[in-house]
């Protein structure tokens, strides 16, 4: 119940501050627990960062993959997949893993957003290779750049609305996987 309560604490410090928001006494602040009852659920910020990922990732992922598993065809698949992930943006979940894989971690936590991310990836090389793509991964990989990019400009409060940078997002990958 208290770890629950923690990584709900940190992933408001995230969302709303970034990864310099999250300090030990902040979650302590933030959840009526002692300071020293941080550390003995985690013994890092680094720690509770790879938690958070372990936690919040797949549900996001998840969320990705049941919006493509409603359409048949591999444009669909595409479409869904950047609408979802970028529809996903406000989300605090994500909000919080935007805000980790922007701090500085250590290799750890690095390589967990790694593996989580090569997941999420993993699910639109199919579609891709059904298009007839010779490289579906390295396609799969520059497609989720645009999705990146798109995240980027939407967090960053843009001065597009953020349905415009999904469509422009949407087009410009549809317009690429077909080639």
């Amino acid at each position: 119940m208290q770890r629950r309560a923690l990584l709900d604490a940190a992933r408001t410090l995230l969302s709303e501050g970034g990864t310099e928001a999250l300090t030990f006494p902040a979650l302590a602040e933030r959840t009526g627990l002692a300071r020293s009852s941080v550390y003995e659920y985690f013994r890092s910020r680094a720690a509770v960062v790879e938690e958070l990922c372990a936690v919040d990732f797949p549900v996001w992922a998840a969320e990705v993959e049941a919006a493509m598993e409603r359409v048949d065809t591999p444009e669909g698949k595409i479409e869904a997949y950047v609408r979802r992930q970028l529809a996903l943006v406000g989300d605090r979940r994500h909000r919080a893993v935007v805000a980790i894989s922007a701090g500085e971690l250590d290799a750890g936590a690095r390589e967990k957003i790694r593996a989580a991310h090569g997941g999420l990836i993993a699910m639109i090389v199919e579609a891709l290779a059904a298009l007839g793509h010779e490289q579906p991964r390295l396609a799969a990989m520059l497609l989720q750049g645009v999705v990146d990019a798109a995240v980027r400009r939407i967090e960053l409060g843009a001065a597009e609305d953020p349905d415009e940078i999904t469509e422009a997002a949407v087009s410009m990958t549809l317009r690429g996987v077909r080639g």
